[in-house]
Parts: structure tokens; sequence; C-alpha cells
């Protein structure tokens, strides 16, 4: 695990002595609460650290750890970026203390999102997760190996995305699973529960996706490089400009 997964000690599970096994601590221990954010990252963008902050202000968040993906199972090889590119960029993204692009997926070699959350929950009991994701996942999820599993593991927060809301919550993930789903009002509690549980959230949303910022890249005289978070900006403002 990174070096930088700590747990202060005012939020330790308090150890009961052998042979007081009838002591308790007299008032609980809080967990941290780590929001989850997996993908490709191919490159990564303002709509990544927009859905981050958006998630760190509504859910009360401790921080939020970006998974860059060395490859999604979903996705083909070719016009994937190296791992490293892909992660370095990730990292030159985040541009927030409680923002975290990471390898954990790397060294936990594990492939499929199901896999990944169940190798951290076991390693790291202490914190809970929140996975999140935007509304263009909710509606393809059931393709993903032991979806179900995942609702049962993580708490799950859902951002809406551009054209991709409302087809997401009439499909079978959120069908599924909706009488677990929170009132966006209540959003904030969402940490307070245990899995099953998720609430989809609506606010301002960002139209970037890596799809476009690769597709700006082949254009004439575009740049090959990890763009910039300058970069990104600039595209957001050329396609509201066309919009």
């Amino acid at each position: 695990m990174p070096s930088w997964v700590k747990i202060p000690a005012l939020q330790r599970t308090v150890s009961v002595p052998l042979g007081d096994a009838g002591l308790r601590p007299t008032r609980p221990c809080r967990r941290r609460v780590i929001g989850l954010l997996g993908g490709s990252f191919n490159p990564a963008h303002e709509g990544h650290r927009h859905i981050s902050l958006m998630a760190l202000r509504r859910l009360g968040l401790d921080e939020i750890w970006w998974l860059v993906s060395p490859q999604n199972p979903l996705k083909p090889v070719k016009g994937m970026a190296p791992f490293e590119q892909r992660l370095a960029g990730a990292r030159a993204a985040t541009r927030h203390v409680r923002i975290k692009a990471t390898d954990i997926e790397g060294r936990l070699a594990s492939t499929y999102t199901a896999e990944t959350l169940s190798r951290l929950t076991r390693r790291l009991p202490r914190l809970k997760f929140v996975w999140l994701m935007g509304a263009d996942n909710l509606g393809q999820i059931d393709r993903w190996r032991d979806w179900p599993y995942i609702f049962r593991l993580v708490l799950i927060a859902v951002f809406a995305r551009p054209t991709y809301s409302l087809r997401a919550l009439a499909g079978k993930a959120a069908r599924r699973f909706g009488r677990f789903r929170l009132a966006e009002a209540a959003a904030r509690g969402l940490v307070r529960n245990e899995a099953p549980s998720w609430v989809f959230l609506t606010g301002p949303q960002s139209p970037l996706s890596a799809t476009a910022i690769r597709a700006a890249r082949r254009g004439p005289g575009s740049r090959k490089t990890v763009p910039k978070a300058v970069t990104n900006r600039q595209l957001l403002r050329r396609r509201l400009k066309a919009d």
C-alpha cells in the first residue's frame, strides 16, 4: 500500500486486552472515509477533478484516491497511452492536497473493480470506501464482472453526466438497487450508512471527456503529450463557445 496511507491515532479502533472482554470503548471511533475514482485516465482532465471536488464538498469525504487502471478490460489496448504516462498526467491534474492519483490497482495486480475493492477493504479495514462514478458508468455497470457485489461491498455515489443521466437511472443496476438509493438531499448522510447504499448527485456538469480530448489531439497541429490542466480548460471553453 502507498506510504501516504495513514490512520490518525484518534481514528484507530480501540483494542480490548485479553481477559477484559467485557470492556468496550466509551464512544465509537470515526472511520476515515475515502472516495475512490477509477478509470483509465487516458488522459486525466478537469472532468475528473470536477467530480472529485464535488464529492469532497457534498459527501464530506476525507480524501479521494484516483485508481489509474493499468488496462481497463472493457477498453481496447490500441490507443491507450502507457500506464506511466497516464499516472503522471493524473498526478499533475489533481492539484489538491486531498486528491491523490495512485497506482494501487497495479500494486494489487487486480484487473476488475470488484477485485480491487475486495482486496482494498480486506487490507484496510479501518477505512470506509465510497465508489465514485459518472452516470455513463452506472448505465453500463451491469457489464462489469461481479457488479452486484460492488453495490453490496461499498457505498456508491453517482454523478450526473450530460446525455447519460436519464438512461442510467432507468438502467438495470439503478432498478435492481433502487430501494437502496438515498434522496439527493440526504447525500451527506451516505457515509454514515453501510452498503448497499447509493446516491445520485446532480449539479454543474463538465462536458469534458477523455475521448473528446484525444480527438482534439489528433487534429491538425495537436499536441501528443499529456495535456496540462490549462489545455483542458481551453478545450472546455472552445466546446462551450461552439455550442
